[in-house]
């Protein structure tokens, strides 16, 4: 147990310091990940034999969970509603397309099946969230025409289509007598699916919003199970888990919800995690000697993807919107494949018995795209012209906040202060200061003119940063069990003429001090100087 442990945590640092060192050296994350794990495999240095194809759907599926909530979370709607059609008919139509031109060319070139060349069109149909990401953020990439966040919704939602079209396929390929009618499965992947999401993020956001309200941290854990059982509700019932994931992350995302950007973050992390225990297990499970024997397979259908089903899908769905040729090739092109495709694969040869050299082969075209289409990706959009440098690609995430210089100050009305029975628009307020929030034993609420401030409510004020003063020191005394201005008043407080009290911390308060304050122990002074 404690050498298992310990090679886990060897292998988290060293994906991590790959992390560093690929971003160095301009080598795409993921790659970086599958090739840790082939030096770990049976024909690497490490020499593990790891060939439980079983064990590695089961932990692949389970992270493939968290990618594509987080696709649906981290998007933000209103940057992708524009292009909303555009992006679901690529993630619908365009997979299907393309997975169909996909298994015409293997049908005919290698004499497969049609099922069977369908099939691979299928798992190899879809293109990868977690890859696009990754991109787009770490280069910083915005794109024209709204494209980044018509990729970043595509590439979230069509592992959904990619895999009931496996699932159909691999259920043709059993050859089941009692198998399930293809149209009934395609109907209740898609109906059970989207209404499972949309259910599951309706009650999580009430939830947060009524039961949870005061549950610091619980929230990250709580939103963390509802991504497990929006896939596992939905497959329950006979509906697309990875479809139901989607929509819970897209609805729950652009919703009002608590510390949200600190939940992008979090699912972040989640993702970026799961992308290392994907990859590497993909690359120890693989062996690199198969894969010479597959390369002419795999580089053709990678050629042929890249070159023709893709942009022909693309090229049929965008067109007739009058997308400019640009913009159609570099969509194209960025149809990077995954690790959806390889563990869809190993899904066809569990359940269909299918030969391993499909694991390989789609293994193969994996490698191949994040190798050539995730380094080049920048430069092709450089050579396009499709790069928006005067926008934020940052404005598509749901994460996105603009860094506007702003402070809050929270203090308790005490007694004897001057804004004491008085509504909100008969005080005067500190110039470029607005009140924003009023608490008492009613509850938090967002004040208007007529709100009544009381003792003992608790207010917050906004105002924005000002730039950095010069001349002036801030300091703190901290008033203990010896100091003499233990119940003393403010008045009483001897300081010279260039210093001023300007708050007084107790606990939790931050009170703005009046010459009736009277000082506790336990309170800190903050103290404002002239600097001569």
């Amino acid at each position: 147990m404690v050498n298992f442990l310990m090679l886990v945590s060897i292998v988290i640092f060293a994906c991590v310091m790959l992390n560093k060192v690929s971003a160095k050296l301009g080598m795409p994350m993921l790659l970086a990940f599958i090739f840790l794990g082939m030096l770990f495999g049976s024909d690497g240095l490490f020499r593990i034999d790891f060939e439980n194809y079983a064990f590695a759907e089961n932990i692949c599926s389970i992270a493939l969970i968290f990618i594509i909530f987080y696709g649906g979370f981290g998007t933000d709607w209103e940057q992708a509603r524009p292009v909303a059609i555009k992006a679901g008919l690529l993630s619908t139509l365009g997979v299907v397309l393309t997975a169909f031109i996909t298994g015409v060319f293997c049908h005919y070139v290698f004499d497969m099946s049609w099922i069977a060349g369908l099939a691979i069109g299928s798992i190899i149909g879809s293109t990868d969230a977690a890859s696009v990401f990754s991109i787009l953020r770490s280069r910083k990439l915005n794109l024209k025409y709204n494209t980044a966040s018509m990729l970043e919704l595509e590439s979230g939602s069509n592992d959904p289509i990619a895999y009931m079209l496996t699932i159909l396929f691999i259920q043709m390929l059993k050859d089941e007598g009692d198998s399930e009618n293809p149209i009934l499965m395609v109907l209740s992947q898609l109906g059970f699916g989207v209404i499972v999401g949309i259910v599951i993020a309706l009650v999580a956001i009430w939830f947060l919003h009524n039961i949870l309200v005061e549950a610091d941290g619980f929230d990250t854990i709580f939103v963390f199970g509802v991504a497990v059982v929006s896939y596992a509700g939905a497959g329950f019932i006979g509906g697309n888990g990875y479809l139901s994931a989607y929509i819970t992350g897209i609805i729950m995302g652009n919703s009002r919800i608590r510390d949200k950007k600190n939940l992008v973050h979090f699912f972040d992390g989640t993702t970026s995690l799961m992308q290392m225990v994907i990859f590497f297990l993909l690359g120890l499970l693989s062996s690199p000697s198969k894969l010479p024997g597959v390369a002419i397979p795999a580089v053709l259908i990678f050629l042929f993807m890249t070159l023709v089903s893709r942009p022909a899908a693309v090229f049929t769905i965008l067109a007739p919107f009058k997308s400019s040729i640009k913009q159609i090739m570099l969509v194209s092109f960025a149809g990077l494949r995954g690790a959806a495709s390889i563990v869809f694969a190993i899904m066809a040869v569990q359940g269909a018995d299918l030969d391993e050299n499909l694991f390989h082969i789609t293994f193969f075209i994996v490698l191949l795209s994040i190798l050539f289409q995730g380094a080049s990706l920048p430069k092709v959009a450089k050579s396009l012209d499709m790069i928006d440098s005067g926008g934020d690609v940052m404005k598509t995430f749901t994460d996105y906040t603009e860094e506007v210089p702003v402070q809050f100050i929270q203090f308790t009305i005490p007694e004897g202060h001057s804004w004491a029975g008085k509504t909100l628009m008969e005080i005067t307020t500190p110039p470029e200061t607005i009140m924003v929030s009023v608490q008492n034993e009613k509850g938090t609420r967002v004040p208007n003119g007529q709100t009544i401030l009381n003792v003992g409510d608790k207010v917050v004020l906004s105002a924005a940063t000002p730039e950095q003063m010069t001349g002036t020191m801030l300091s703190e005394i901290y008033i203990n069990n010896k100091s003499s201005y233990i119940g003393k008043a403010i008045s009483e407080i001897p300081t010279d003429d260039d210093t001023l009290i300007i708050l007084i911390k107790r606990g939790d308060d931050i009170i703005i001090p009046n010459g009736n304050i009277v000082l506790n122990e336990g309170d800190m002074l903050v103290m404002n100087s002239l600097v001569r």
